[in-house]
């Protein structure tokens, strides 16, 4: 395989961020002042942003539009992407490796554009991504493959030679059934990885070694 486009999950793959999704929705249960239902993280960790709150909204009967939800939950967890959060490991090194091979790049996600774009300016990334594709913006989560699709025809390289670059199982088992190459990255904070590992065409547990690891010819 030719390597000439890579698609980058944000959350858990390009950054450390997981940790605030992980119970984004019990702590903005209890920010209202309402009790979280003790599966609660887990029912909403496949969803998009639109979709959790759609379904907090119904269950809590919380009497505020899904719109307001959404923005108090970015608000909520704003301040940690555009102070706080760190890069991975050895990232800013592959992606410079990947931008001298002639690598097109760019991102796919279900943060906020403006809180990926804020962390990636701080920490100087912005400059490997030509666009960032949000499933709030495109409509669709990572259930389905729209979103990788988009990024595709952005990138106008083939199919066979783009790798996807995912943290998650749900989204990395989406993009491989949609005939793309997969390299999974380790995250500490993802529940099925060994059978993420099993899937994936490469497994990354830091980018120190991805230059090595990942066939690029």
């Amino acid at each position: 395989m030719r390597l000439r486009g890579a698609i980058f999950e944000f959350d858990g793959t390009l950054f450390d961020t997981m940790s605030v999704w992980d119970t984004a929705g019990e702590d903005y249960l209890r920010l209202i002042g309402m009790t979280p239902g003790e599966t609660i993280n887990e029912e909403l960790k496949t969803m998009r942003l639109q979709q959790a709150a759609e379904a907090i909204k119904e269950q809590y009967r919380i009497p505020k539009s899904t719109e307001t939800i959404i923005d108090e939950v970015n608000e909520m967890v704003g301040d940690f992407y555009l102070y706080r959060a760190e890069p991975k490991p050895g990232i800013e090194e592959f992606l410079e490796q990947l931008d001298k091979d002639g690598v097109s790049m760019c991102i796919t996600t279900a943060a906020e554009r403006r809180l990926v774009e804020g962390a990636l300016k701080r920490c100087s990334l912005d400059r490997f991504f030509g666009e960032i594709f949000t499933c709030g913006e495109v409509g669709h989560g990572k259930d389905e493959p729209m979103i990788y699709e988009q990024a595709l025809s952005f990138l106008g390289t083939e199919k066979t030679e783009t790798v996807v670059f995912e943290d998650a199982y749900h989204a990395a088992r989406t993009a491989k059934d949609a005939g793309f190459s997969v390299a999974a990255v380790y995250d500490g904070h993802e529940t099925s990885s060994e059978e993420l590992r099993s899937l994936a065409d490469w497994y990354l547990e830091d980018y120190r070694s991805a230059w090595e690891t990942i066939d690029k010819s």
